[in-house]
């Protein structure tokens, strides 16, 4: 249940659970639309719907399934029938479907689903009652296996404003090594680096340290090898949370750049504002905003080009609320 991509649509590929899009595709008929995915992502990424039960021939309406045996091999049989075993089915299809998946930039799973669940998801024992250990819809268990650091969620937790606004930025950072591994060359992984750093401080001090000593090593002769140990320790960088310590730490930095170019009066303002952001009494959004509002006018190339600036469109306003 592949949407087709038209040449107007995104760059930037998502997959998602059928349902979440308004698809009724779910076991009762039904669906679970999304309105963050449906109002607010829709137009900044083209999505891949898939729905794996209706893929592996259930049909619509149908018998539900729920997982069953032990949480790290469980099988998934019908709810009723314990006769209906889909297990193989959904792991096959799960395999064919990674091998053709490599365009997608991060995946919106479906929660507690036996086949799109990535985390948490009941798994049954034999007197019927739930394992205390839960477990992986075997579906998404395939795609996770395969793409180990796509950025991949769960809808139900993307209404966690910080869960939200992490994903998204691993999202688009995904991206970005995706067009970068189209042109590889020392250069283009340099400027990479160079534009992400700041985003890499704000997620993880000692990563940002890790990878600027493999740029600092890199030649066209260690290209391939530093382009494969970057990638792991920069997207799993990105998985840790920024906390208002560490973005407060990477807008003092930012500052730094600006200290000769601005009156006192500015200084103290920028300075108060970030102090403000500190305590918790402002969102990231206003020292952000203050701080480009002053390096249009003073910042020089270096501090323009950081995506730590603009991360992700602008509109989704995700830097309002953390």
């Amino acid at each position: 249940m592949n949407s087709s991509t038209s040449t107007s649509a995104p760059q930037i590929q998502v997959g998602i659970s059928a349902c979440l899009l308004g698809h009724n595709v779910r076991y009762n008929g039904g669906h679970k639309r999304s309105s963050f995915c449906l109002n607010q992502l829709n137009g900044i990424v083209n999505y891949v719907p898939i729905c794996p039960e209706v893929s592996i021939g259930m049909g619509v309406p149908r018998e539900p399934i729920r997982l069953i045996g032990h949480p790290s091999q469980p099988r998934a049989v019908g709810s009723v029938n314990p006769g209906l075993d889909v297990t193989k089915a959904l792991l096959e299809y799960g395999e064919k479907q990674a091998k053709q998946l490599h365009q997608l930039s991060g995946y919106i799973f479906m929660q507690k689903s036996p086949s799109c669940g990535m985390e948490r998801v009941k798994v049954y024992q034999s007197n019927g009652y739930p394992h205390h250990h839960s477990g992986t819809g075997l579906y998404a268990q395939q795609i996770m296996k395969h793409f180990p650091l796509l950025p991949v969620e769960e809808e139900g937790r993307l209404h966690d404003p910080i869960l939200k606004e992490n994903f998204i930025n691993r999202v688009m950072a995904y991206h970005s090594w995706q067009q970068l591994m189209l042109n590889l060359t020392p250069y283009t992984l340099i400027q990479f680096h160079t534009r992400y750093k700041y985003i890499v401080l704000a997620h993880s001090p000692a990563d940002y340290s890790r990878l600027g000593q493999l740029v600092a090593n890199i030649s066209a002769n260690n290209l391939t090898d530093t382009a494969n140990a970057y990638q792991p320790i920069f997207m799993i960088a990105l998985q840790q949370r920024a906390t208002r310590k560490t973005h407060t730490n990477v807008l003092m930095h930012i500052l730094g750049y600006l200290k000769h170019a601005l009156i006192q009066a500015e200084r103290s303002e920028i300075l108060h504002v970030i102090h403000q952001y500190r305590q918790g009494f402002l969102p990231l959004i206003v020292p952000i905003t203050l701080l480009k509002h002053f390096i249009k006018q003073h910042g020089n190339t270096f501090i323009q080009q950081q995506m730590y600036l603009s991360p992700y469109p602008d509109e989704l306003g995700l830097r309002n609320a953390i």
